[in-house]
């Protein structure tokens, strides 16, 4: 079973989310919104298939990656969630939460064994696509 498909997201934790969006913006061109900056990339086995990052700030409060006391989390892509976790909790991985469904995907919390939290997700990309282009969705 193949496991992690690519990175989903990277998250990291700032003094003042905006601020640090609208350097980002200025000084290395990332497009943002409230939510940070989605990338778009093809699919190494699907070419015709639009795959999305997501890069977020978050404030240096946030509750997000409890337990961990980490200034990062890092999104994971997969495949099969459900399966996924159903082989995580056979081999004893620390588990933070249950599977929630949304319209762009399916997501479950782990931690590593230094108790990083790591967000793994099953992604339903093709609600970031705009239907037309030069169209956004987000």
């Amino acid at each position: 079973m193949k496991k992690v498909t690519g990175v989903g997201g990277i998250f990291f934790k700032c003094e003042d989310p905006k601020k640090m969006n609208d350097w980002y913006t200025k000084n290395l061109g990332l497009v943002t919104n409230d939510y940070g900056s989605l990338f778009e990339f093809r699919n190494t086995h699907k070419p015709e298939e639009i795959n999305y990052l997501q890069w977020s700030t978050m404030k240096n409060d946030s509750k997000y990656f409890e337990p961990s006391d980490a200034k990062f989390m890092i999104n994971y892509r997969v495949a099969d969630l459900v399966a996924l976790e159903k082989e995580l909790r056979k081999d004893g991985v620390t588990i933070c939460d249950k599977i929630e469904e949304f319209e762009y995907g399916k997501f479950l919390h782990i931690l590593d064994p230094e108790g990083n939290k790591i967000e793994l997700w099953e992604p339903v990309d093709s609600v970031f696509t705009p239907e037309k282009p030069g169209e956004t969705t987000c």
